[in-house]
């Protein structure tokens, strides 16, 4: 099979990537000089390959911030102490926390698929990446297809527009019919939705001749489907990727956290619109997920932003995957 980048490529353009199957045409040797020059510490993955079915994807890093947290972002209903005890009992930091973001690119048949579009450059430090990141991969951006948005928050919807023109020019666009109802009305444009809606105006309604809107269960292309998973906003949306019998839960941001959303997903988020029904869509996808022991790919998960949920009784926890999409 022709991959979207090639082992060598990959290995050029990040560290520790040769625990990856690639996907997309080799990195220029001056790429490899260049990642060498930099400090050791600053090398990080920023592609993930594998297979699934005889589909090939690749997870692609726009970036990653740090914030103070992980309290009161996520458990914001919970006292401080509770929630610095759950990150201790994790081995991660009580007051500060990382947030990735990782779009997913598909190769399903004759269309290359990418699920939502990162920050947009210069929107935020260390973010904004995926643009120059698929393309040092060697995918011509006018190759995609399609552009699925899970829902319009800015960190998704933000690399759509480069310069005033679409960053993908040849695309259709598919996203949820609610999502798109609920954040394009003129009377979003003022009180808590304004920013948001601003950002839609920019980005979303110039390419909304381009749009198809779907609901639950509707079709991207073949073998690609949409989950309604409101909760986080409005419309947001899941999505069921198989071929061949294989599956994959793309379940965007309905956990922004791999401890606090997943093993915590009662706890409020502060990113969920309806706090409530955001905590019922992740027991939803997550009982789903694992009764049926699908791999999952999250967008705020860490990188490479795959692996699976394990349950006992009650008890829920993100397992990242290892070698089981190589063997």
């Amino acid at each position: 099979m022709t991959h979207l980048i090639s082992r060598r490529g990959l290995m050029a353009s990040t560290a520790g990537a040769a625990a990856a199957t690639a996907i997309l045409p080799s990195l220029a040797t001056s790429a490899h000089a260049a990642a060498h020059a930099t400090s050791i510490a600053g090398n990080r993955p920023t592609h993930y390959g594998f297979n699934l079915g005889s589909f090939e994807c690749s997870t692609v890093l726009d970036g990653a911030i740090a914030l103070d947290g992980p309290h009161p972002i996520f458990g914001q209903d919970q006292e401080a102490p509770a929630v610095q005890a759950l990150m201790n009992e994790n081995y991660l930091p009580e007051t500060k926390l990382e947030i990735g973001f990782t779009p997913l690119l598909v190769k399903a048949g004759e269309d290359l698929v990418l699920f939502d579009t990162g920050n947009g450059a210069g929107r935020r430090p260390n973010a904004g990446s995926l643009l120059e990141r698929i393309k040092a991969g060697g995918v011509d951006p006018a190759a995609i297809s399609v552009v699925v948005i899970t829902h319009f928050h800015p960190d998704h919807i933000g690399g759509l527009m480069e310069d005033g023109n679409p960053a993908f020019p040849n695309a259709r666009y598919v996203t949820g019919e609610a999502e798109f109802d609920f954040w394009t009305p003129e009377d979003r444009m003022t009180g808590p939705t304004e920013g948001v809606a601003k950002l839609v105006a920019s980005n979303i309604k110039p390419l909304a001749e381009k749009f198809t809107f779907i609901k639950d269960g509707g079709e991207v292309v073949s073998g690609i489907t949409g989950i309604a998973a409101f909760g986080h906003t409005p419309g947001h949306m899941a999505f069921n990727i198989e071929s061949d019998g294989q599956r994959l839960l793309l379940w965007a941001d309905t956990a922004n956290h791999f401890v606090a959303s997943v093993q915590r997903p009662d706890w409020h988020v502060r990113f969920d619109m309806d706090k409530d029904g955001a905590a019922a869509t992740r027991k939803k996808l997550f009982d789903m997920a694992a009764a049926d022991r699908i791999p999952v790919t999250g967008y705020h998960m860490p990188f490479p932003a795959l692996g699976y949920i394990g349950k006992e009784g009650d008890d829920y926890r993100w397992v990242p995957a290892s070698y089981q999409f190589s063997v």
